[in-house]
């Protein structure tokens, strides 16, 4: 059986932001990218989504993966995992709804 993908909470996920230690995913289509995402989110859309493009961590840094409320997340945690990328293993299950909705700002466009 498959290791547990893991959640990062919103202020770990703030702080890894902050400080350079997470490299972050969002992989909601480009039409959603386009209205709001996270500052400095790379943009790997699940409908095409390739985990070679997801760059490697250094050793004090992680991958978190994050959509709109956690479902397309664990999608492309399962699909970077059977690519063999097992750095890829952590998503804010809350998305982008609940990051907004804790009032955290998005940036608009691509």
């Amino acid at each position: 059986m498959a290791d547990p993908f893991n959640d990062i909470s919103l202020d770990d996920l703030k702080s890894g932001i902050a400080d350079g230690s997470i490299i972050l995913i969002d992989v909601r289509e480009a039409d959603e990218y386009a209205s709001g995402h996270i500052d400095g989110a790379l943009f790997n859309p699940l409908s095409r989504f390739d985990p070679t493009q997801i760059p490697r961590p250094a050793e004090n840094q992680k991958v978190v993966v994050y959509c709109r409320s956690g479902k397309r997340s664990v999608s492309a945690m399962e699909q970077a995992r059977l690519f063999g990328r097992r750095d890829v293993n952590t998503h804010f299950g809350g998305g982008i709804l609940g990051w907004q909705k804790a009032g955290e700002p998005v940036v608009p466009g691509m």
